[in-house]
Order: structure tokens, then C-alpha cells, then sequence
């Protein structure tokens, strides 16, 4: 059952993304770019329906009451693809900083460049955090956005010891704007690189936010401490509800 259900969810999910694309994104890009960030909500939110209603899985978020208004940076831990989407349903005025190689795609590539998302080459360090920084000045400074960040640069698995970049201090230290930390326990559901989609309640956790001011080494351990701990306890509490119907991933066998 969980193979078959997993099957139609991903069947589903990428005919819906197709479909979004080209009846809705594409006339978007002709059109004001808050039309576009609408619609990329609504796929979101059609994603995160589709999630509960073919997989099984809830997506809960809390702390949203946490969140100050203003430009902020937003750094977030990464275990799966599902949090990529479901934090546009929160913040709503975002700005990712993403891979060059995405915007290269037809149609989603063309509205990451609408949206005036921040394409990073990873091949460029020294030059693209430079160019990094100043692109979320102005969109955090001049258009108040939220600038989201995976501080560990790329997904990793539920329970994997933490590898934290150097790159969300710097952007801390340079922005001076309040970063909110999040947890999560995705990975758990929706794991990186397979197709299977678990069922419970993935949750996400937006937590109080780091004042501006710290020194940059103080930043990443206060960053590193309060999101591990928060998705220690998260991924703790899926596990225990996958345990007792037999689907925990990370058990010993």
C-alpha cells in the first residue's frame, strides 16, 4: 500500500507541476510579479493538499506568530523537497538563494527570474557570495523580503550529523536584519533521492528569531544550536508515530 500510494502521489504531484506551469505560470510572467508569486502559492498549497489527500501526510507549521514584519533572513534546515514549497505558504514575499542551473529550466526557470530569485555559481565562491550579498540587500532593504537559506547548502538525511556553511553568518553579519531559525523533520516523509512518501505529519517549526548584532562565530553556534535541537525533538516525535505503524526508516532492523 505504501509503494502504490507513493507511485500515485508522485504520478499526480508532476502532472499537477506540468499543468501549473503551463496554464498558470506562463501567462503569469505577462503580468504584475505579485500575480506570480500568487500563483506560485497556489501551487504550494495544491501541492500540500495533494500530499494529505494521495500520501497520507499532514504538513503542520507552527510559530508562524514568531515571524516580524519586514525584511528578514529565514535559515532553514533541509532534509526533502517539501519544505522548499511549503515555506512560500508562510512567507510571503520570499526570496530563495537557488541554483544558477534551475533558472535554466523552461518555464520554472523563467519564473524563478520573474520573481527575482538569487542565482548562486557554486563554481565562483569568493565572487558569489559577493554577488549574493548585494542582490539580498536590495530585495531585503528596498522591497522588505525574506531571504531563504539552507545554511548547510544542500539536503541531508534525517539524523545525518549537521554540516553548517560559513555563508549564513556572513550574510547575517552583513544584512543586520533578524534571522528566523527553522526546524523540521521532513526527510522523514518525503526522503531525499526515493520515491516513497510516508504517511503522518511532517512538521515544521518556525522558531523565535536571532536579534542582528552577534559576532559571526557566535551566530552560527546560536543558529546551528537552537535549529538541531528543535529538529532532534521534531524528528524524535515522527519517529515514534512512524514506530507504531511499523514504518520507522531510521530503525535498526
Amino acid at each position: 500500500m505504501l509503494v502504490l500510494r507513493s507511485l500515485a502521489f508522485n504520478t499526480v504531484f508532476y502532472a499537477n507541476l506540468i499543468l501549473w506551469l503551463i496554464f498558470a505560470v506562463f501567462p503569469a510572467l505577462f503580468l504584475p510579479r505579485r500575480i506570480l508569486l500568487a500563483v506560485a502559492i497556489g501551487w504550494s498549497r495544491s501541492s500540500l493538499w495533494l500530499l494529505r489527500v494521495i500520501a497520507g501526510t499532514r504538513c503542520e507549521i507552527t510559530g508562524v506568530e514568531n515571524i516580524p514584519q519586514g525584511g528578514l533572513m529565514v535559515a532553514a534546515k533541509h532534509q526533502s523537497f517539501v519544505e522548499t514549497f511549503a515555506l512560500v505558504t508562510v512567507f510571503r514575499n520570499p526570496v530563495f538563494i537557488l541554483k544558477r542551473e534551475l533558472t535554466w529550466i523552461p518555464f520554472f526557470g523563467w519564473a524563478l527570474n520573474r520573481l527575482r530569485m538569487i542565482p548562486v555559481n557554486r563554481g565562483a565562491r569568493a565572487r558569489a557570495l559577493s554577488d549574493v550579498t548585494r542582490r539580498a540587500k536590495v530585495e531585503l532593504g528596498q522591497n522588505g523580503r525574506q531571504l531563504l537559506i539552507f545554511p548547510e547548502g544542500t539536503r541531508r538525511a534525517p539524523g545525518a550529523p549537521p554540516a553548517y556553511k560559513f555563508g549564513a553568518a556572513h550574510l547575517y553579519a552583513e544584512l543586520g536584519v533578524p534571522c528566523m531559525p527553522v526546524a523540521l523533520n521532513t526527510g522523514l516523509y518525503w526522503p531525499r533521492r526515493k520515491f516513497l512518501r510516508r504517511p503522518g505529519t511532517i512538521r515544521i517549526e518556525i522558531l523565535p528569531p536571532i536579534k542582528p548584532g552577534l559576532d559571526k562565530m557566535a551566530f552560527q553556534h546560536e543558529l546551528q544550536e537552537r535549529v538541531e535541537t528543535a529538529s532532534d525533538r521534531l524528528l524524535a516525535q515522527g519517529r515514534a508515530e512512524l514506530a507504531a505503524i511499523g514504518l520507522d526508516p531510521l530503525a535498526r532492523s
